[in-house]
């Protein structure tokens, strides 16, 4: 989706040199995202099945000793991004799920890091272990993207994850919009009506859209003028995206206009965002 809206993106996961992994890495490039951090093995590629039921997904993944999966440590890159983003199920297993936690500490104080634990209670089969490295993952993340069902998992509220480095905090609450809290105060944001299609990669849209209107937002603007923006085309984005008659992908935006191409989205389960990405909020944050 941030391919999509023109920003710079790099893809960081394991992928497969099989013909599911040669799709993948054909469709990333034609949405603008560049693959070549990504682990390539000859391991098989995770297969992930969607069930719709009132434009609800339900979700089923086959992903034992898989290229996405079997990432490891020695398999991280070095990196020049100027932030990270992390998220997904991919923290929840082994392997992949040390591997990404470990590159997410080694970069916190060099780059900006964003997390969205999108928690599924049904594939977490060990939860102390999930539970702890969401913990150490929370407390070193810039900016966390979360829902009211996270936090409830979690056990904690909204501002008590400003507690640590998290100096932003993006609590979406579905129809109701979404609050982004500081340790300055709070602003709500109304979400805007759509007929929903489904809601297939609606949280990482809302988060690419965040991204990329808050780095095209002069830094003329106050940094709240500039969350409540990116807010603003967070939820236009993924509304487009989700509502807008195409099945889980991102249309396509041109300087702004929604275009009628598009893809199937190649959703990966971390991915690593170069560019500018969050050079409005350096002030704010410190680097």
């Amino acid at each position: 989706a941030l391919g999509r809206l023109g920003e710079p993106v790099k893809f960081l996961s394991g992928l497969s040199s099989d013909l599911f992994g040669d799709i993948l890495r054909a469709e990333l490039d034609r949405s603008g995202v560049d693959s070549g951090p990504a682990a390539v093995s000859d391991r098989p590629t995770t297969l992930a099945f969607v069930t719709l039921t009132d434009g609800h997904a339900s979700y089923a993944f086959y992903d034992e000793n898989t290229a996405g999966r079997m990432l490891a440590a020695d398999d991280l890159p070095v990196t020049d991004a100027d932030a990270l983003f992390f998220g997904g199920i991919s923290l929840v297993v082994e392997p992949c799920g040390a591997a990404y936690e470990a590159l997410m500490l080694r970069e916190a104080g060099a780059r900006v890091t964003m997390i969205d634990p999108n928690i599924r209670p049904g594939f977490i089969t060990d939860e102390l272990t999930y539970r702890a490295r969401l913990d150490r993952m929370l407390a070193a993340a810039d900016i966390v993207k979360t829902s009211d069902e996270d936090l409830a998992w979690i056990g904690a509220d909204a501002a008590a994850l400003l507690d640590g480095a998290t100096q932003v905090v993006l609590l979406t609450r579905g129809s109701a919009g979404v609050t982004v809290l500081t340790r300055d105060g709070s602003v709500d944001v109304p979400a805007e009506k759509a007929t929903v299609v489904d809601t297939v990669g609606a949280g990482d849209t809302f988060s690419a859209g965040v991204l990329a209107r808050m780095q095209d937002t002069p830094m003329t603007f106050s940094v709240q003028d500039r969350l409540e923006g990116g807010m603003v085309f967070g939820i236009g984005w993924s509304g487009a995206a989700n509502g807008g008659g195409v099945s889980g992908n991102a249309t396509w935006i041109d300087k702004g206009l929604e275009r009628k191409e598009s893809l199937t989205a190649s959703e990966g389960f971390s991915r690593t965002l170069a560019g500018a990405a969050f050079q409005v909020l350096t002030e704010s944050i410190g680097r």
